[in-house]
């Protein structure tokens, strides 16, 4: 009830500093939109990129399923070996 009660005043006093403040806030949007583009630009074209080296890794790995299962039960094999040597 209090988070309620809360979020009431909260909601009447950003109503009202918007109402008072509404050029500033303007001028603050303003000033941090150019930085929010840049910046979502940025990350946007870094995941297209990560993106695109997951694809070609993905091919690399379905042309030959049978040497990745070779591999696979080699890696289980040498960490049989380990195991039994470290006890």
């Amino acid at each position: 009830m209090t988070a309620f009660i809360g979020g009431i005043i909260a909601i009447i006093l950003g109503v009202i500093g918007l109402y008072m403040w509404g050029d500033y806030f303007v001028k603050a949007l303003m000033a941090s939109l150019p930085i929010l583009f840049i910046l979502g630009g940025a990350l946007a074209t870094y995941l297209g990129m990560e993106e695109i080296k997951d694809k070609k890794a993905s091919e690399n790995l379905d042309e030959n399923p049978e040497d990745l299962k070779q591999e696979v039960e080699q890696l289980k094999e040498e960490i049989k070996t380990l195991k039994d040597d470290n006890k």
